[in-house]
């Protein structure tokens, strides 16, 4: 089974007052494991970010002048994504966001439940956890799950960390193990698949010295938690052994 954990940044809280998606980020997830392969996009919104949401995410008008259009980066972005089962907290807010900007490049351009299925994390947290807080810093508590880095809200980031809450919700690994070892208590999945040979390239977006710099900081401190077990500081070839 492919997964597609996912979070978005954007320019305020409401599509239909104009607001835009100005950050994407995807963490694929096959079998239950966390293959290192990641989609992450910087967009620019033509329109100004309210200050509110600088506060939470940290993004400037100035950081996206130079950054493509959705228009620009749609198609790549729907050939990850497609197929694929859609992890997201507070799966409305962001399916909201993509639909809004489908139907500005298209109005008869069909919604995401057209070609992925959607899970979201957070009303499954509010099954498990009734009468809790639930969003994603308390659950990373409950579940013992590292979020050091999350100063601010940035999309790729918290899909990474979200792929791992989520796995620790439902019974799956809570730390990053290779070599196939598996957490105490993890459970089976026996609904696999094979991946389409034919899958379409994805189009390496890269990230800036500073971006680079708060990712590597990230990871360390996971690669610490799991004693060395961080999947993204493997190299692909161990990946696949």
């Amino acid at each position: 089974m492919r997964y597609i954990v996912l979070d978005t940044e954007t320019t305020g809280l409401e599509p239909a007052q104009g607001h835009r998606i100005i950050e994407i980020g995807c963490v694929e997830v096959i079998n239950r494991r966390i293959t290192g392969r990641n989609y992450h996009q910087y967009l620019n919104p033509d329109r100004e970010i309210d200050e509110g949401a600088i506060e939470v995410h940290g993004i400037s008008n100035e950081m996206l002048e130079d950054k493509p259009r959705f228009a620009d980066i749609a198609e790549e972005f729907l050939n990850f994504i497609r197929g694929a089962e859609l992890v997201i907290h507070n799966a409305r807010f962001d399916v909201g966001f993509i639909n809004h900007e489908l139907k500005q490049l298209d109005k008869a351009a069909p919604p995401v439940s057209e070609f992925c299925t959607v899970l979201d994390t957070l009303a499954l947290a509010r099954k498990m956890h009734p009468g809790q807080k639930n969003s994603l810093d308390a659950l990373c508590k409950r579940y013992n799950i590292d979020n050091s880095a999350r100063e601010l809200h940035g999309a790729l980031l918290d899909a990474e960390i979200l792929a791992e809450t989520w796995l620790a919700m439902t019974g799956g690994q809570t730390r990053l193990l290779l070599g196939g070892k598996e957490e105490a208590g993890q459970k089976r999945v026996s609904d696999r698949r094979p991946v389409a040979a034919d899958r379409p390239a994805i189009k390496v977006i890269r990230p800036t010295e500073l971006e680079q710099k708060a990712h590597q900081q990230r990871l360390q401190a996971i690669d610490k938690a799991s004693g060395g077990g961080c999947v993204w500081m493997k190299p692909q070839t161990e990946l696949e052994s």
